[in-house]
């Protein structure tokens, strides 16, 4: 006898949930909380965006300075070599 009141109780309160979860008042909870994620997903994806552009002209800067450095490097070795050269003769 327990086990059937303990089951039609159950049954009371998901029937009353539902109809509570399907109300108006719930709809509009639902549509204002969803906006709420739409504005915060927006405003994270802007962030990304700026860390992302900032990522890429950090990206680009670097292999500037990679580039000039190897640039460096490789006028000295020729000027190592041309004074070997000049030593030589």
């Amino acid at each position: 006898m327990k086990k059937i009141g303990l089951f039609a109780a159950g049954a009371l309160f998901g029937t009353a949930g539902i109809k509570l979860l399907s109300s108006k008042d719930a709809k509009k909870a639902y549509a204002h909380t969803t906006a709420a994620a739409l504005r915060a997903k927006d405003s994270v994806m802007t962030a990304v965006t700026a860390v992302r552009e900032g990522a890429d002209d950090i990206y680009a800067e670097a292999k500037a300075i990679n580039e000039h450095r190897a640039e460096a490097e490789a006028a000295a070795v020729v000027e190592d070599a041309s004074a070997e050269e000049n030593k030589a003769e």
